[in-house]
């Protein structure tokens, strides 16, 4: 009795534990065709002519970056390889710091233009890539102004998820405050704000709306009433129908310093977007996750 004849090669060429058929794609990689496609480009035009007839000019950055550490928490999801003179660099995992650095350093002298608009997929390890439409309004304070952006598009495209506000500086503030880890507002630890039995902690826990945050800003701190004020102002400017804030949510972002927003259905964040500075520019910006949009309109 023979032994069954193997499609290895050699151990140093393909490793026959592992076998990848022809048709197999990474898990984490995106493949898109027929109406799924569709609805992508539909997407995509529909955004990018609504951001240009408001004035933002489009820019694409390259895929691979210098400064990606300077926008990714973890390090481990950075895709790295080595220039041709041993620089590290990685794949594009993030756009808003490259936008902010190329437009401010590299065009410089050559252009003033401070809104722009990209869309481009990014990358993280091992092989997760995710489709953007992102938005970045440089030396720009107000978030009003890409949050209206977002909502604008989010209307041409038919859909109203729910639009959650918070405000980043208020986590940092509580922690150093009451010695919290900053681990427990990325992971929503409800018990432990609750244990400590503070009644304005206790309220914010359960804010949703910010029609409540007058009652609650007189028995607050100071520095805490302060950043609820920029929620409610926030809020006030919007033209949304859909909107809840959440006091308490910290974003695991390296750049966002303040105001922050997420759009979100059930268990899928649609956009993120928020305050941020880069060097000495304060700006603001969000992106939209095309993936996320595709699985609700296409399946709808």
């Amino acid at each position: 009795m023979t032994e069954p004849q193997t499609a290895c090669l050699t151990p140093s060429i393909l490793d026959c534990s592992i076998m990848v058929f022809e048709h197999e794609i990474p898990e984490g990689s995106k493949l898109y065709f027929a109406g799924a496609a569709k609805t992508k480009r539909e997407i995509e035009t529909k955004a990018s002519t609504l951001l240009s007839d408001a004035g933002f000019e489009e820019i694409l950055t390259p895929l691979f970056s210098y400064h990606q550490h300077m926008s990714v928490c973890d390090q481990r999801e950075l895709i790295r390889v080595n220039d041709s003179e041993n620089h590290p660099i990685s794949l594009r995992a993030d756009s808003t710091i490259d936008v902010v650095r190329i437009v401010n350093k590299r065009l410089g002298g050559n252009t003033e233009h401070k809104k722009w608009f990209y869309i481009q997929p990014v990358y993280r390890y091992p092989a997760h890539e995710q489709y953007q439409i992102g938005v970045e309004i440089i030396d720009e304070p107000n978030l009003s102004s890409a949050l209206t952006q977002a909502t604008r598009i989010l209307d041409v495209l038919k859909i109203a998820p729910l639009l959650q506000i918070s405000n980043i500086n208020i986590p940092r503030i509580l922690s150093e405050m009451l010695g919290l880890s900053l681990d427990d507002f990325r992971h929503v630890n409800i018990e432990k704000f609750l244990s400590l039995k503070i009644d304005w902690v206790t309220r914010l826990v359960y804010m949703q709306h910010s029609h409540e945050i007058d009652e609650v800003a007189v028995i607050v701190p100071e520095s805490i009433r302060s950043e609820l004020i920029k929620i409610k102002e926030l809020c006030e400017a919007l033209e949304y129908p859909n909107v809840v804030i959440a006091p308490l949510y910290y974003a695991k972002m390296l750049y966002y310093d303040e105001l922050f927003f997420r759009v979100i259905e059930g268990n899928e964040v649609y956009a993120m977007g928020g305050r941020y500075k880069n060097d000495e520019t304060v700006s603001v910006g969000f992106a939209i996750y095309t993936d996320a949009l595709i699985d609700a309109l296409h399946n709808n």
